[in-house]
């Protein structure tokens, strides 16, 4: 477990950029976590034997009462408190949610969401997602929620879907907005992340606790591997559980609601409330490796993302036997080449491969585990050294518009078709 009073690590690698150290504080609640069936054995050594890490959607943490006793949950809860007024202040606190690991700060505070970016390294024209822990919080931060947004919000909050509202003039800091006249806005399904916004008293502006362009952390231990002696604090609450980042889209006056980031929550699902479902003419761009827009609507837009540090390609094809063979192929090309391998494959053909490190993704039938494995499985390629990663592709159906949306930003769009 991680100390309360853990020191900053030295994790800057030589030639980065030299941002201020600072001691970054643990916090540990995740005794106090559950829900997740024993979530963090899979996550951290359980990725590639198949293992069954279940279906882990909306409400999947709460905080219990029975696990570790009274002592152990009130000092839980005086934890959580140490951070919300540490993220009234003005500092930045990691923190969990059922998809990944956010990095908060005040979002009305311009030095504490630039505390962010430059924490993270993120590029400023990207827009930020704001947290709320109940609906009143959405008075005086947006000037309108039309009737389809409402619905979306009983339906799906708290949970994995962010709507990309009419911003209120001077809600936020015009960093979170990055210059748009809108804002992201969700209520995370998690019980920390929750009491954490809510002892803060403030909407809270929130991306992946990553460094920029590398995989989303799933587990706070992949939080301090990025950003340890970069942020004031990391609240530990255990695995997350969809794995993926939020659904994010935009509602029209019509009814009509656009998809700018596919996520945890799906198109079949938006359209049990809409009038109708799109997916934004970038996305179907990006999904062609075309140009992406100079100004993004919502996070993970216009940048490269999720990637590991290894050079990685997806195969692509109607006959699976075909698509084992091309990946085998170039992965023993790569190994002749003195690459350290490795593949991303799904439990259907995960034994037909051979290459340094196999890792499963688990059942095609069962895309919510490729969800919750991959972020993981592209952190325990890093911690490996490999060099050279093929991946098999899924159908893009249901969740697996969203596995294959991070998967083909992990990839950098390279895709072999077969």
């Amino acid at each position: 477990m991680s100390n309360p009073d853990h020191k900053v690590s030295e994790n800057r690698a030589a030639g980065e950029d030299s941002a201020e150290v600072k001691i970054t504080r643990w916090w540990d609640v995740e005794s106090l976590v559950v829900g997740l069936d024993d979530e963090s054995e899979g996550q951290s050594e359980g990725i590639d034997n198949g293992q069954d890490q279940g279906e882990s959607h909306g409400r999947a943490n709460v905080l219990s009462g029975s696990v570790s006793g009274e002592h152990e949950r009130k000092r839980a809860e005086e934890q959580i408190e140490e951070a919300g007024r540490l993220l009234a202040e003005g500092g930045v606190v990691a923190f969990p949610t059922e998809t990944v690991y956010g990095l908060g700060a005040d979002a009305r505070n311009t030095a504490a969401v630039e505390a962010v970016f430059a924490a993270k390294g993120r590029p400023s024209d990207n827009p930020l997602i704001v947290h709320i822990a109940d609906m009143g919080q959405l008075d005086g931060l947006v000037t309108e929620v039309n009737e389809t947004a409402r619905r979306l919000m009983e339906a799906y909050w708290p949970g994995p879907l962010t709507l990309v509202l009419p911003v209120a003039r001077g809600a936020v800091s015009p960093r979170v907005t990055a210059g748009l006249s809108t804002v992201g806005v969700r209520m995370p399904a998690h019980d920390v992340a929750l009491r954490l916004i809510a002892a803060a008293g403030c909407p809270v502006a929130a991306p992946s606790a990553n460094r920029s362009g590398r995989p989303s952390p799933t587990l706070a231990s992949h939080v301090g591997e990025d950003l340890d002696g970069r942020i004031d604090g990391i609240v530990d609450g255990g695995p997350t559980g969809v794995g993926l980042e939020s659904t994010v889209v935009e509602v029209g006056r019509d009814g009509v609601v656009t998809v700018l980031r596919p996520g945890g929550i799906t198109a079949q699902q938006l359209a049990r409330y809409a009038a109708g479902v799109r997916l934004d003419a970038a996305l179907q761009q990006a999904g062609g490796g075309t140009a992406i827009p100079a100004a993004p609507r919502a996070p993970g837009m216009k940048y490269a993302h999720y990637a590991p540090q290894g050079a990685m390609r997806i195969v692509s094809g109607a006959a699976p036997e075909a698509v084992a063979a091309k990946i085998q192929a170039e992965l023993d090309a790569a190994a002749q080449r003195g690459e350290v391998t490795g593949v991303l494959a799904f439990d259907e053909h995960i034994d037909q491969y051979r290459a340094d490190l196999v890792l499963s993704l688990g059942s095609l039938a069962a895309l919510e585990t490729a969800a919750h494995r991959l972020y993981a499985a592209l952190r325990r390629f890093d911690a490996r050294g490999v060099t050279y990663i093929m991946a098999e592709s899924c159908s893009e159906e249901g969740l697996g518009s969203a596995v294959m949306n991070r998967l083909l930003k992990a990839a950098g769009h390279q895709v072999i078709h077969v």
